[in-house]
Parts: structure tokens; sequence; C-alpha cells
């Protein structure tokens, strides 16, 4: 059964980024983070059975959904610390932590750099380092950029864009910094 949540779609100022978040529901706090070309929509199916029992933050990423980019690299690492603004924007105590994929890496950086502010943590489908992710997807990683967004149209990623983006015609800026960002050797380990 799928019931309608209450949402409030608001933007904080935090790092110099206009961040959009939504919040539903009540109780202990819960911040969803989405996945790379995605946004806080990802978690609508979901939604209104976690806000039955918290308050779901739903915040979109850095030039990802409604939060427009900034002059800045897309990097996990300075995603974290506007997550960690966001928390003490909204004077959260202690929120639980979920991520998927690029959300999942803004959530292991969150948690490693601000750990006393975390209570607890899920990351799912995020990269920890460059040997533990495919061969293949290292190089489908590497094709990222511009270039793709003419073959991207059809898709629901530019989709989205196009329809919730405070500026549309940035979806291949977007691309190509997301291309350099997964470039970047890491180690999370």
């Amino acid at each position: 059964m799928t019931t309608e949540t209450k949402s409030t779609g608001k933007y904080a100022q935090v790092n110099g980024l206009n961040l959009y978040y939504e919040t539903h529901g009540e109780g202990r706090p819960l911040i969803l983070l989405h996945g790379g070309l995605m946004s806080s929509e990802t978690f609508g199916p979901v939604l209104p059975a976690l806000a039955q029992r918290h308050q779901v933050i739903a915040p979109d990423l850095q030039g990802h959904g409604r939060t427009a980019d900034i002059d800045r690299p897309i990097d996990v690492r300075l995603m974290a610390d506007d997550i960690a603004a966001l928390i003490d924007h909204l004077g959260l105590e202690k929120p639980d932590l979920v991520g998927y994929s690029l959300g999942g890496g803004v959530a292991l950086h969150t948690a490693a750099k601000y750990p006393a502010r975390i209570r607890r943590l899920v990351a799912a489908s995020a990269n920890i380092r460059p040997d533990a992710i495919y061969p293949e997807m290292r190089v489908q990683q590497g094709q990222v950029g511009a270039a793709a967004a003419e073959f991207m149209k059809d898709t629901p990623m530019y989709q989205l864009y196009q329809r919730v983006a405070p500026r549309p015609e940035d979806f291949p800026k977007l691309l190509d910094k997301i291309g350099a960002s997964m470039a970047k050797d890491f180690d999370f380990a």
C-alpha cells in the first residue's frame, strides 16, 4: 500500500551552494543520499514507509536535481561537508545516513569525517577503492563526459535533469564533472 507524504521542499545555503532538500514525516532523522545523475525523487517509492517512523531528509546533491552546480569539482569529500552543514542548518542530532552509489560515497565520507555527528550509516553500491570495481566498469566510467549528453537524451536521468534542474542546459557540464570525479584515484579503505 502506498500513501502520500507531505513534502516540504526548501533550500539551505551551505558552503556556497543553494542545496535543495525535502523533509517528510516525523521522528528520528534519516538522511537519504541519491546516486549520480539522480535526485531525491529516487527515493519516492520508499518515502511513505520511511516517513511513518522517521523525519526523512532527502537533499539533491551538488549539480543534481534541484540543486544547481557551482564552480567547484564534483567531489564526495566536498559533498560530505555539504551534508554536515545541512545537519547543522537543520539542527539535527545524530541522524542516520543512507546513501546509494554516489550518495553512498558521500555518506561514507560524511561518517568518516564527522563520526560524532552520525548515528548509523548505510552505504549501498558505494565505491571504496579502484580495485573493488570491475575493470570493465572503470573503462565505462572513463567515458562519462559531455560528449555522451546527446546519447543520453532518451534516458530517465536526462529527462529528470531537464524537468527539475535550475539550469537544464548544464547537463553536459555535469557529465564532464562526474567523469572527472570518477577518473580520480581514490582509496577509502
